[in-house]
């Protein structure tokens, strides 16, 4: 199912449980961690969201072949090149979730005009204010980072870090991207809140030890 059509889905159903009317937390393992923020930026008005976690969530989105160093690999380049040949066509766009959050640093334009979902709920076409509101009503906003993660490329986004734009080699952090310097998001005035936790743990994509998902996640954010 298409993201757009997950997120309204998924809203129409917690919005009507009468166990969710007093607020939630949500997890979101992977590609989860940017459908639940979408529900909460399109769907605050409805359901109260408290805390959001992400492991491993695609913020900034993609740009490389799961299991594969694209950067140092000529084939892995190669591979990545012929699918962003077509990631932005409308078919693909329309049955490939992947293809929803696959975000080409060296076609920036193309990117922010085609992509059907990362580019909207990024705010990177136009300031949709209701997703800045509804997604600073959260009490916290925490993202994990697997700092051996072999599946997501590259795994600063996990931070909603990305690639300076017009190249694929160089990193931005959150706070040094537009979204954040022009607070496309809100995220700035989240952070200086204190409401963006950053968190990392060892292991590749959604490996993690059980105590440290205790300590670092259910005690501080779940266990209230």
């Amino acid at each position: 199912m298409h993201p757009n059509k997950q997120v309204q889905y998924a809203c129409d159903k917690l919005a009507q449980d009468p166990k969710l009317a007093d607020g939630f937390n949500a997890i979101g393992f992977s590609q989860g961690g940017q459908f639940l923020r979408a529900l909460v930026q399109r769907c605050g008005d409805k359901l109260h969201m408290k805390n959001l976690i992400t492991l491993g969530g695609q913020h900034q989105g993609v740009y490389g072949i799961p299991h594969c160093g694209a950067i140092k690999h000529k084939s892995c380049d190669y591979v990545r090149k012929i699918i962003n040949s077509a990631a932005y066509t409308r078919w693909v766009q329309d049955s490939l979730v992947q293809a929803t959050y696959w975000h080409d640093p060296l076609k920036e334009d193309m990117y922010k005009e085609k992509s059907e979902f990362l580019a909207d709920i990024n705010n990177e076409r136009t300031i949709n204010k209701t997703y800045i509101d509804n997604l600073n009503t959260l009490d916290n906003f925490v993202m994990v980072k697997f700092n051996n993660d072999t599946i997501v490329q590259p795994r600063e986004t996990e931070w909603f870090g990305f690639y300076l734009p017009g190249q694929a080699k160089e990193m931005l952090t959150l706070q040094q991207s537009s979204i954040y310097l022009d607070d496309r998001l809100g995220l700035k005035k989240m952070d200086e809140a204190g409401k963006l936790v950053f968190l990392s743990t060892s292991g590749d994509h959604l490996q993690f030890d059980t105590n440290w998902f205790i300590k670092m996640i259910v005690k501080p954010y779940l266990a209230k």
